[in-house]
């Protein structure tokens, strides 16, 4: 497995994660807990849109990353 295909891989379980904390978020009643699920979706956006920022370059520099 490639450092590219391990890269596609992680960010394909964090948005499997986001959208679970997300749902969490709408779904949980005590607001307190809603805002820790939306401070988490938050925070593995950020990390999702690094690793994305980085699969670019992976790609850019070894093209034969490129559709992994």
């Amino acid at each position: 497995m490639t450092v590219g295909s391990k890269v596609k891989q992680t960010v394909a379980s964090l948005k499997g994660a986001h959208a679970t904390l997300a749902m969490y978020a709408q779904i949980i009643e005590q607001e307190k807990d809603k805002q820790i699920f939306h401070e988490a979706t938050e925070q593995v956006e950020q990390v999702i849109d690094q690793l994305e920022e980085r699969m670019q370059q992976l790609e850019f520099e070894e093209p034969q990353y490129k559709g992994f």
